[in-house]
């Protein structure tokens, strides 16, 4: 016997030699099941017959030949079609499966108008909401508004507005469109720069980390850019101008001062935000895109460049900037817009304008909706003002076949009461987003917040095990105004879409858990 059996028989005797004599016989009877078990197995195998790359021969070619299972005779079902469960979860606005008469889309019951009243109008009859109590609900398969009350009434949205200013701007710009900022040589002006703002609210001042396209577009990066582009031209000293032409004015929104919004202009750093907070109210500075243009000269001379006196503004710019023929490109694409026809030395992109839009509704964003607002007015010939983007998103939303009537937007935010929506053209504009033929318009319904668990509704919902982590709503909230408007998948798996409105409360936290439990009461429903 070679060594090396001789050990592995050795190293395996000594434990048998000590065990007892009932250890031994179980050992023996354990042996003796395996492998009775392992000729049965074989035995079947062959009696099943022949197997070919792990499937069963004679199974295969029954599945080829569309015979039953059963071998009766009758005709199978199609072996390319061969049946398969539904996915866990299916993408918002997909069918659970190919239609069937076992499983697909014919098999989700689609709520009834009684069914929804009986599950909702006991709610809108609470005492928290204010007089004008409005409603709707809308079916995402057939677009169809299963249920409504007051349902066409223009009401203050208040920032649920905000889902119309996303549907216009990725129709209009698409959801790969990026915001940039550039830094441009002044034609015949040597050593003259001009800080040009691109519209984009979420330029930063502070340090990011992560490749490019994965953070907001930095103020650091083009101060380096453009401290290497002047030395590569031997320019040690400059002036610095600043160009916020992109808009067609600068006009101060209604509700200002105040924290929850900066001076609408499009060059700033930070939303204008005295700290270092990203979101929601903060102390804003009165002249954003002069602070901006500071804070820009001061990294300047940190990288060597010598900047003289302080930034100042320049009229010099986009021809265009109230639209027409260069409107939609204009700082975009450093071929004329604003900072005129000067050489770009540096640039720097925000993050596409997905990532805006649901950062905007995700955070109830003021500064980005009241930005892309104008940038949709450019993109549509409109000027870039608090008028030319009311009649652009508008327009828009008219040409998405959206019912418009009565409605009148004085804002991209939603903090103008001016601003008159109904609650069945929010709940078409989210039924809109979640069709399979406006794939573009998917950030409205991904910025949506988790009830629960992310941005404005991260903090309701606490006592809501129905719609807590199923509905997903953008909130609105202003003085006696309380709206809330999204999406739920029913107890039956149906895609739906919502909206409650109310004016007039005087009890916000109650109107809240009203408009809440509306909200889990359309998901919870059958409603037939």
């Amino acid at each position: 016997m070679p060594d090396e059996a001789r050990w592995r028989l050795s190293g395996w005797s000594g434990p048998w030699r000590a065990a007892t004599v009932e250890q031994r016989r179980t050992g023996l009877l354990a042996a003796g099941s395996a492998v009775v078990g392992l000729a049965v197995a074989a035995t079947c195998v062959v009696a099943a017959g022949p197997w070919d790359s792990g499937q069963r021969t004679a199974e295969r070619q029954r599945a080829a030949s569309g015979a039953h299972p059963g071998d009766d005779g009758r005709p199978g079902p199609d072996p390319a079609r061969a049946p398969g469960a539904s996915p866990v979860l299916a993408p918002l606005g997909a069918p659970l499966a190919s239609p069937s008469p076992d499983t697909g889309e014919r098999s989700v019951p689609v709520p009834t108008g009684p069914g929804l009243a009986d599950a909702l109008e006991p709610l809108l009859r609470d005492d928290a909401l204010g007089p004008l109590r409005a409603g709707a609900v809308v079916d995402v398969a057939t677009g169809r508004q299963l249920y409504g009350a007051k349902a066409g009434t223009g009401a203050i949205p208040a920032s649920t507005v905000k889902i119309a200013t996303g549907v216009a701007a990725l129709s209009a710009l698409g959801p790969g469109h990026r915001l940039t900022t550039r830094v441009t040589a002044a034609p015949n002006a040597p050593g003259r720069i001009v800080l040009v703002g691109g519209g984009d609210p979420t330029l930063t001042a502070r340090a990011t980390r992560g490749p490019d396209g994965s953070h907001p577009a930095s103020l650091r990066q083009l101060a380096d850019e453009t401290a290497r582009a002047l030395r590569a031209r031997g320019e040690h000293t400059v002036r610095l101008d600043y160009d916020t032409s992109l808009y067609a004015d600068t006009s101060r929104h209604p509700i200002l001062p105040n924290e929850n919004l900066a001076p609408v202009t499009a060059l700033m750093v930070d939303e204008g935000r005295r700290d270092d907070s990203d979101r929601g109210p903060a102390d804003r500075v009165k002249d954003p895109a002069a602070e901006a243009a500071r804070a820009f000269a001061r990294l300047l001379r940190d990288r060597g460049v010598k900047v003289t006196g302080d930034p100042r503004p320049t009229g010099a710019g986009d021809k265009d900037a109230k639209g027409g023929k260069d409107a939609k490109g204009g700082a975009e694409d450093g071929k004329g817009g604003a900072g005129g026809p000067g050489r770009t030395l540096a640039s720097v992109r925000s993050q596409p304008l997905s990532s805006l839009v649901e950062r905007m509704l995700t955070y109830s964003d003021n500064d980005i909706a009241e930005a892309l607002t104008r940038h949709t007015a450019r993109a549509t010939g409109h000027p870039a003002s608090f008028a030319g983007g009311r009649a652009a998103v508008t327009a828009r939303l008219k040409r998405l076949g959206l019912p418009v009537a009565g409605t009148h937007l004085a804002d991209g935010s939603g903090l103008d009461r001016a601003d008159k929506v109904s609650a069945g053209l929010l709940a078409q504009l989210l039924a809109r987003a979640a069709g399979p033929d406006q794939p573009a318009l998917r950030p409205v319904l991904t910025g949506l917040p988790v009830a629960g668990f992310t941005g404005t509704l991260r903090d309701r919902y606490g006592e809501e095990s129905v719609g807590r982590g199923v509905v997903r709503a953008k909130t609105g909230t202003l003085f006696g105004v309380n709206t809330l408007a999204g999406t739920v998948v029913d107890a039956d798996g149906r895609l739906l879409t919502f909206a409650f409105l109310t004016n007039g409360s005087t009890d916000p936290a109650a109107a809240q858990r009203v408009l809440d439990r509306l909200a889990s009461a359309v998901a919870n429903c059958g409603c037939r």
